[in-house]
């Protein structure tokens, strides 16, 4: 029986943001091994896999994580993992400082995001807001980080994913949610590249797009 291999590009749920600190969800964390292409962080293409006819692999297609309503302070949701075989790639980061694939950042305090996986996803932006009527900073994307918020009335952009070309043609997946904003004289941040959400602007943000 002769080998073959098997290119995989396995991308895990996004977080979900947060309504009430206006955090953006890192997006799910993106493992790549086709035709050299990019994984996520800026790593290198990873192995495909040699498997021979009758091998059986398990799939699991994970699912973004729930956000928090607007004008809460419940804690967003992680992303789920994606499984193909031995490979995982990590859930998403929530609104809420979260750590995952890619990291989230919430508002109201100030510090670092949540940390993003190495092989898979950026961290959340630092926020510089230490008020919880402020902007929130993005999440992390593939390919590159959350932003921060400025000035105390500008939030962060997600940051961007990756593209690649394994469906036949170029598709960027895997972009991190921008933050979002309590009052709407602030100016809530974009999702990233590859289906980010927007933050929200006085109300709800939107979803990341689907798959």
């Amino acid at each position: 029986i002769q080998p073959y291999s098997i290119d995989y590009l396995v991308i895990a749920g996004g977080g979900g943001g947060n309504g009430g600190f206006g955090g953006g969800g890192g997006a799910g964390g993106y493992r790549n091994s086709y035709n050299n292409e990019t994984s996520g962080r800026g790593s290198a293409s990873e192995s495909s896999i040699v498997s021979t006819p009758g091998n059986v692999y398990t799939i699991t297609v994970g699912s973004g994580g729930a956000g928090s309503p607007h004008g809460t302070f419940t804690n967003a949701v992680n992303g789920n993992d994606s499984v193909f075989g031995t490979i995982t790639s990590i859930g998403g980061g929530s609104g809420n400082t979260g750590n995952g694939g890619s990291g989230g950042r919430k508002s109201r305090y100030q510090g670092a995001g949540g940390a993003g996986t190495s092989g898979q996803g950026y961290d959340g932006g630092t926020n510089t807001s230490h008020n919880e009527d402020q902007t929130g900073s993005g999440g992390g994307g593939a390919g590159q980080a959350g932003q921060p918020d400025s000035s105390g009335n500008v939030a962060g952009n997600g940051g961007n994913g990756l593209s690649s070309s394994i469906t036949g043609s170029s598709v960027t997946r895997a972009g991190g949610g921008g933050g979002g904003t309590r009052y709407p004289n602030n100016t809530a941040g974009s999702g990233g590249s590859g289906g980010g959400g927007n933050g929200g602007h006085g109300g709800a943000g939107t979803s990341g797009s689907t798959n």
